[in-house]
């Protein structure tokens, strides 16, 4: 089973607020997750995004792949570094 961490959509229309998940890969974008470990707001300024570091790290380790966008919250947070 391939694990990804990514974004699922929540809020109304045109005021998009994200929850950052770990999930099968193959499940839908809005669908069944494993486990909620963060949020990400892009509409505050500066955007607030909150991820629990302690339940991230345990993911990552465990071998889950994050998708492009959650990598560079992931940077943003402070939890994993820039190659």
């Amino acid at each position: 089973m391939a694990v990804k961490i990514r974004l699922t959509r929540m809020g109304d229309k045109k005021s998009p607020f994200y929850r950052v998940v770990v999930a099968d890969s193959r499940s839908p974008r809005d669908g069944k997750n494993i486990e909620i470990i963060g949020t990400y707001n892009p509409l505050t300024e500066p955007a607030e995004v909150k991820i629990d570091a302690d339940k991230a790290k345990k993911w990552l380790s465990n071998g889950a792949i994050p998708t492009d966008t959650a990598k560079e919250l992931l940077i943003k947070s402070g939890i994993i570094e820039r190659k």
